[in-house]
């Protein structure tokens, strides 16, 4: 329709260019012989014979026949192009949603309409308006906002979810439009984005304005009531604000494991003030993990299981939470409290977070504003894919092993059922596989542990100290395969059957997977955050931010070591440590993480080791040993140092300076029978860089120092008895 019209302002001119040309002519031949059309030179005029007058009379005719008809023809095209474009406009707003491709055919239109201005058109007069009431398209031409602005009022009133407030109801046109929209998009929330639809379709406008359904126009106010009335609606809007969850917490901790508890505790610290929200999917306060897998398995009292009292090594009883409930305040009166305090919101889980507006939503729908963040969510258990795959029947007879409840189950069912297969040959696997072997001449149950390595914890020890722990760990009563890489499990006549890759088949009544831990990452798409793809976990600097107003702490940051480059740790003292480090620099520290964490494994209360650093079996190991005696094991550890949590009792007094030595290398690996206390030093490039105690206890300080020199040690014998392994 646009190109006809521009054929005729391009026609137009030149007719009447011709017509004022003849005219013009006729007139000066008239003044200057004094009479019409005679004096024209003959020749030029016709062919026809001489002396006669109606050369010049044709000629007028045929002129104004061209006009006319090219006028005609202009008419007649611009009114079929008008037709053509109203039913197309029709056919667009009738159909039931404004999808992509009608968006884009409206876009077409009106591109052409910036391109080529209608508002000087001869034809279409304020009368032709009047008069043509049937098609509502022809007062679109004519209307300013489409020529100069595509994406008029109209527009954004027709988007966002107040339309009677903007829009008059002198365009009951406009609003008639509305009606189609509100009524195929009820799921828009007040949380989601109101300009969402505009970004989608952003010619909507050119339709609205030639809807059709004027009569419709008493029924516009109330459907353009419906977004107001939307968000009360919604499921979210009854429990965005449960009584015992606040609106708005300065501290918010993500999680409720050791790293949130120490940094709510370095937070009150800091700040005596403070009111801190920790908010936890499990439903315990926050407690500590070790004695899951350790002392709780070893304890008399029949009531440990539900009290969760235990004694350690050395006889004293400790619970397994940090604080009783009397510590905390409740989450609704953190508020009113007048020196603040710790809350624990028990039961939720953070599903979402608004970096930007300093928010997070909760699974129940209820929001909670922060003004400084942590995220310690720690991990969940891995599983094997066999399994996964294996139906529901298997999933129903495997534990992963991780929280209170997995503790509670896994003692219950091993006195029901006579056979349980641990997989794994891990920290947690050897320990549980030590703790179910004791128990399993009292209740008559058979423990198997199996791994794909060549002996217990063959990915940190050495293989000579991966072997001898072996048979400690067969001496506990356990059945230990080793070079066991599951194939398939299947459940058959109430028995699961595992099969190996090399074909040896195993029945059993449960199995517990203990092969790993998987970072929690959930929260890294809405927030934003860096997932590192060698280690897993948040991205974090040196002071354990990963950005602004945002901390990570314990087995889910990943974080730079100034020694051992990028790392993620999985054990409580780097939960401790890192959890501390957060909350002091969320009150303003600003302190660098350079803490070399530890971890320790009891294989009951003869036998256990602490190590810090990269303990890796891949890498060159020089190994000290010395008899051990009485005072060389776990339980005289714990009645020396008062807690069975070693890392508690730990302190950063500073080791004796050392002096490197440059005249012999490394002596070979001191092998024995009988390892009975040591230290392994772990090498790359010929430095330190992981050290592991045999059953010495309390020298943490000095290994950590000798990792933080990074030096090299012609004499590691000499090393060694820093750690006064040869006294009696």
């Amino acid at each position: 329709m646009f190109k006809c019209k521009t054929v005729w302002n391009k026609l137009a001119p030149l007719a009447r260019a011709s017509s004022t040309l003849c005219l013009q002519n006729a007139r000066k031949s008239a003044l200057r012989h004094g009479r019409r059309l005679e004096m024209v030179q003959k020749a030029q005029m016709s062919s026809g014979p001489a002396g006669g007058g109606g050369e010049n009379t044709l000629y007028y005719v045929l002129i104004g026949a061209t006009c006319l008809g090219a006028g005609v023809y202009a008419y007649r095209t611009v009114s079929e192009d008008k037709e053509r474009y109203n039913e197309r406009m029709t056919e667009i707003v009738s159909r039931p949603k404004q999808g992509p491709q009608a968006a884009e055919a409206v876009a077409e239109v009106v591109a052409e309409s910036k391109e080529e201005p209608v508002a000087e058109e001869p034809t279409l007069t304020e009368a032709d308006v009047e008069s043509t009431e049937s098609e509502p398209i022809a007062e679109a031409p004519v209307t300013k906002p489409i020529v100069e602005e595509p994406v008029t009022e109209p527009t954004v009133q027709a988007s966002i979810p107040e339309p009677t407030v903007e829009s008059p109801i002198r365009e009951p046109v406009v609003e008639a439009s509305v009606i189609e929209p509100v009524a195929e998009a009820p799921a828009v929330t007040q949380s989601e984005e109101p300009l969402a639809p505009v970004v989608e379709s952003e010619t909507e406008p050119t339709a609205v304005i030639i809807a059709e359904h004027v009569p419709e126009a008493s029924s516009v106010s109330e459907s353009a009531a419906v977004p107001k009335a939307a968000p009360a609606a919604e499921p979210v809007e009854p429990t965005a604000a449960p009584s015992d969850v606040p609106e708005h917490a300065p501290y918010l901790l993500i999680g409720g494991g050791t790293a949130s508890f120490a940094a709510a505790r370095s937070i009150r610290a800091r700040d005596p003030g403070a009111r801190v929200l920790i908010v936890t999917e499990e439903s315990d306060l926050p407690y500590m993990r070790p004695p899951l897998s350790k002392e709780l398995w070893f304890s008399d009292d029949p009531k440990a299981i539900e009290t969760l009292h235990f004694k350690q090594w050395n006889g004293k009883e400790r619970s397994i939470y940090f604080q009783p409930p009397s510590f905390y305040v409740s989450p609704a009166d953190l508020a009113k409290v007048e020196n603040g305090g710790v809350a624990v919101l028990t039961g939720r889980k953070v599903v979402h977070m608004d970096v930007r507006g300093n928010k997070v939503k909760l699974s129940d729908g209820a929001e909670i504003s922060y003004e400084k963040c942590l995220i310690a969510t720690g991990g969940v258990p891995r599983n094997l894919q066999v399994i996964e795959r294996a139906g529901e029947e298997v999933m129903k007879r495997t534990t992963l092993f991780r929280k209170i409840e997995d503790f509670r189950s896994l003692e219950k069912i091993s006195g029901e059922v006579k056979s349980i297969i641990i997989i794994g040959g891990g920290f947690l696997g050897s320990e549980l596989a030590c703790a179910l072997g004791r128990r399993s001449t009292d209740v008559g149950l058979e423990v198997i542990q199996m791994f794909p390595e060549k002996g217990n914890m063959g990915k940190v020890l050495p293989e000579y100290l991966s072997n001898w722990t072996t048979e400690k760990v067969r001496k506990e009563g356990v059945s230990v395969i080793t070079d066991a890489v599951v194939k398939n499990v299947t459940y058959k006549n109430d028995k699961l059957e595992i099969k190996l890759k090399d074909g040896r088949l195993f029945k059993t009544d449960h199995i517990v997977a203990a092969v790993g831990l998987e970072p929690s990452v959930d929260l890294a798409k809405s927030a934003g955050l860096e997932v590192d793809s060698d280690f897993g976990g948040y991205r974090v600097n040196a002071e354990l931010q990963a950005c602004s107003n945002i901390w990570v702490a314990g087995d889910a940051a990943c974080f730079y070591d100034i020694k051992l480059g990028r790392r993620r740790v999985e054990h409580h003292d780097h939960a401790v440590v890192s959890g501390r480090l957060a909350g002091e620099n969320m009150t303003g520290a600003s302190k660098p993480y350079w803490h070399q964490s530890m971890f320790w494994s009891d294989l009951g209360p003869d036998v256990g080791y602490e190590a810090i650093g990269i303990v890796d079996s891949s890498l060159p190991t020089v190994g000290v040993f010395a008899k051990a005696t009485a005072k060389d094991t776990p339980k005289a550890a714990t009645e020396q140092s008062g807690t069975g949590i070693r890392s508690e009792s730990e302190t950063e007094a500073v080791a004796g300076a050392l002096k490197a030595k440059t005249t012999a290398t490394p002596p070979p690996i001191q092998q024995k029978e009988d390892y009975g206390k040591g230290v392994i030093f772990y090498l790359r490039d010929q430095v330190v860089v992981g050290i592991v105690l045999w059953n010495v206890f309390n020298r943490m300080p000095i290994a950590r120092k000798i990792i933080k020199d990074g030096e090299q040690h012609a004499d590691l014998n000499e090393v060694a008895k820093l750690f006064n392994i040869h006294e009696d």
